[in-house]
């Protein structure tokens, strides 16, 4: 993790030079350090939290929330005061404030050593229905995100809003999804099981699709609401499921790399094909129907996943 940090310094430094080949060495940089971060966080959770899980994943979902909507919006007001650099040159500024809040936990963290080699983790990942479901369900859920993250707006416009409400409607979005990612956690860790949380949001996000697809039955705002909170606690939710269904800190770590190589593999089809079927039919019903099957299958998925059990138990 504190490797982690140091290259997403690095790469962020890196890709604020004014050269192109700067920008794509610093972005492959960065991405590579936020990978990680990404990957560890669940092991780390499972590892030094496992008593109290799901108030952490609440904790460092939400923040990633807030932290994504706050950087989404106030980067280009910054780089138009300070340039883009100077507008970059601030998220390197916080990232090495984090690695320097991080360095005194170096030595007070739990640590421990991989017995198991890299093929061995493979074989036993794959091998297993709950694993692959778990990695489907942060795929699927992902997919949705990113869909709505990339097509809304257009959506609302061609329904009559202007550019400005749509816009303000992805922010209303986002903002509730980090409500969402900071109460669903909370409640699934404290159950036995999370399937029943898995279907009331499931049916949650139905009725905003629902709206989406027919905007007579109601205000653009009660479905985006609804969409956002279900996008935010069904992430929280799938990054809680690599904590409770891995034995200890090593598979947490395993089924966190297999959840999220693949499920963001699956999640990054989604714009594309979404657009693409907009194209061919040349209507959002089509597309907005698409989603439906892909709720009604992460449904069944996330029902599997919210299961007490354990990978490889």
């Amino acid at each position: 993790m504190f490797g982690a940090m140091l290259l997403l310094v690095l790469g962020i430094g890196i890709r604020s030079i004014d050269w192109v080949p700067a920008l794509y060495m610093g972005t492959v940089f960065l991405g590579i350090a936020i990978a990680f971060g990404n990957v560890l966080l669940p092991s780390l959770t499972k590892r030094n939290f496992s008593h109290n899980s799901g108030f952490v994943t609440s904790l460092y979902s939400s923040v990633m929330a807030l932290g994504a909507s706050l950087a989404a919006g106030v980067s280009v007001p910054l780089a138009e005061d300070f340039g883009w650099q100077g507008s970059l040159g601030l998220w390197a500024a916080l990232a090495l404030f984090a690695v320097l809040v991080w360095l005194p936990q170096l030595s007070r963290l739990k640590k421990a050593v991989s017995s198991r080699k890299f093929v061995d983790a493979i074989k036993n990942m794959s091998h297993s229905r709950l694993a692959w479901q778990v990695a489907l369900f942060m795929g699927l859920q992902s997919l949705t995100f990113y869909v709505v993250l990339a097509w809304l707006p257009a959506i609302l416009q061609s329904r009559g809003f202007d550019a400005s409400f749509s816009g303000w409607m992805l922010s209303l979005c986002q903002a509730i999804g980090i409500l969402g990612s900071l109460v669903v956690p909370v409640i699934a860790g404290g159950r036995k099981n999370q399937r029943g949380i898995v279907l009331l949001l499931g049916i949650m996000e139905i009725i905003g699709l629902t709206g989406l697809l027919f905007p007579i039955l109601g205000p653009a705002g009660i479905w985006v609401s609804l969409l956002g909170f279900v996008l935010g606690g069904t992430f929280g939710l799938a990054l809680l499921f690599i904590v409770l269904r891995s034995t200890d800190a090593e598979s947490a770590t395993e089924l966190s790399g297999m959840a999220q190589s693949i499920g963001y593999f699956v999640a990054a089809t989604g714009p594309l094909i979404f657009g693409a079927v907009f194209d061919f039919t040349s209507t959002w019903t089509y597309p907005i129907a698409l989603l439906f099957i892909v709720a009604l299958v992460k449904l069944g998925i996330g029902l599997g996943a919210g299961k007490s059990e354990k990978v490889g138990a």
